[in-house]
C-alpha cells in the first residue's frame, strides 16, 4: 500500500503527458450529442471519484450530475431514460456487473457512453462507447490508492476538455508536482498516527470538491485499521452529528482555501471549544491554528486540490495500520475485485 500510493505522482503525470489526445477526441464525440446532464455509475472508491465529478461537472461544465443507483435496474428490473444522458462508468477493475449494467443499457439507448478505467480490456471497458485508461498500472494491495488519485485526474481532464480551458490545462500540469510534495507530510503523519494508535471511532469532515476526499479518507479508515470513521459535508455535521463530539473525539478536516473554508474554520473553531482532537489537512493558516496536527497541503486551484488533499489520508491510513500491527495489504473480509449485481 505504501509503494502504490508513493507512486501517484508519476501515474497522474503520465496520465497527463499521454492522454490529451484520448480525451480532447472524447471530449468532441460527447459535444456531437445533445448532451444536458451526466449519470456516473461506480462502487466503492470509484464511488467517491464520481462525488468529485458532481461537483467537477457542475462547477466547470455548467452540468447537473447524478449518481447512478444501478439497483434500480440491476435488482428492480426498472430501466432508467437516459436521453440527453453523458453516462460514465468508473472501476478501477471495470469487473462489477452492475456498473457494467448501466453503462451497457445507456449505450442500447444511444446515449454516449465513457469507460474510466484501469482496464480497458474488461467488461467495462468493452462495454462503454469511449474508454479513458487512467494508465495506474498494477495495484495489488486491497486498497486503492494511486488508482483513486488516476481516477480523479482523468475526470478533470475529461472536464477540462469539455470546457476547453487552456488555463485549467495548465493548473493540471502542476499538479504531479502537488502530490509529491504532498507526500512530504509522512513524518507528521506517521508521528500522529502512533499517537492516535489507540483510537475506535473518529469523525472525517470535508466540503464541496473536497466532500469526495473526506468520503475516501474515512474509507481507507475504514478498510485498513477497522477504525468507525464517519464521513460529513460540514452542512450535514453541523445540522445533528456534531452531537456526539466530547472532550478527546478524534476529527480529521480537510480545509483548503477556497468558498468552503470560512465555514469550515467556523465549525473547527465549535469543535475546538468542545474538546476534540483535530487533524486538520489545510493550506490556509486561518484553518491550520485550530489543528493538534496540523498538516500543511501544497498550494492549488480548489478544484484539484482533492488529488493532493487525499494524500496525507492514505498515508495516515497507512501508518495507523502499521501502528496497530495489522496487513496495511490484505484487510480482512474484503478483497481486491468486489463483484455487486
Amino acid at each position: 500500500m505504501r509503494s502504490e500510493l508513493g507512486e501517484a505522482p508519476e501515474v497522474v503525470r503520465s496520465l497527463i503527458e499521454t492522454q490529451w489526445t484520448v480525451i480532447d477526441s472524447v471530449a468532441e464525440a460527447v459535444h456531437s450529442h445533445a448532451v444536458d446532464m451526466v449519470l456516473i455509475a461506480a462502487r466503492g472508491t470509484s464511488d467517491h471519484a464520481a462525488t468529485y465529478a458532481q461537483y467537477l461537472f457542475g462547477v466547470h461544465n455548467k452540468l447537473p450530475v447524478a449518481l447512478a443507483a444501478p439497483s434500480i435496474q440491476s435488482l428492480y428490473g426498472v430501466v432508467p431514460r437516459l436521453h440527453n444522458a453523458l453516462v460514465i462508468g468508473v472501476s478501477q477493475s471495470g469487473q462489477s456487473p452492475d456498473v457494467v449494467g448501466v453503462v451497457e443499457e445507456a449505450r442500447r439507448q444511444n446515449a454516449p457512453t465513457i469507460a474510466v478505467t484501469n482496464d480497458p480490456g474488461s467488461p467495462l471497458g468493452r462495454a462503454a462507447e469511449f474508454r479513458i485508461d487512467i494508465h495506474a498500472g498494477a495495484e495489488r494491495a486491497v486498497a486503492a490508492t494511486k488508482t483513486y488519485v488516476a481516477e480523479l485526474a482523468a475526470l478533470a481532464m475529461l472536464s477540462t476538455a469539455l470546457d476547453g480551458n487552456a488555463l485549467a490545462r495548465r493548473q493540471l500540469a502542476a499538479v504531479p508536482d502537488a502530490i509529491a510534495e504532498a507526500l512530504g507530510l509522512e513524518e507528521a503523519v506517521e508521528s500522529a498516527a502512533r499517537e492516535q494508535a489507540g483510537i475506535q471511532r473518529a469523525v472525517v469532515l470535508g466540503r464541496g470538491f473536497n466532500y469526495s476526499t473526506a468520503l475516501e479518507w474515512s474509507l481507507k479508515l475504514k478498510e485498513t485499521t477497522y477504525v468507525l470513521a464517519d464521513a460529513y459535508s460540514t452542512a450535514d455535521f453541523e445540522h445533528g452529528p456534531i452531537a456526539m463530539i466530547d472532550p478527546g473525539f478524534v476529527v480529521h478536516a480537510i480545509a483548503p482555501d477556497g468558498p468552503t473554508l470560512p465555514e469550515m474554520e467556523v465549525v473547527l473553531g465549535r469543535l475546538r471549544d468542545a474538546g476534540a482532537r483535530l487533524v486538520v489537512a489545510s493550506n490556509s493558516a486561518g484553518a491550520l491554528r485550530y489543528a493538534d496536527v496540523p498538516l500543511r497541503l501544497p498550494e492549488s486551484p480548489e478544484w484539484l486540490s482533492p488529488l493532493s488533499a487525499i494524500i496525507p489520508g492514505q498515508l495516515f491510513a497507512c501508518h495507523l495500520a502499521l501502528a496497530k500491527h495489522l496487513d496495511t495489504d490484505h484487510p480482512r473480509n474484503i478483497q481486491k475485485v468486489t463483484r455487486t449485481t
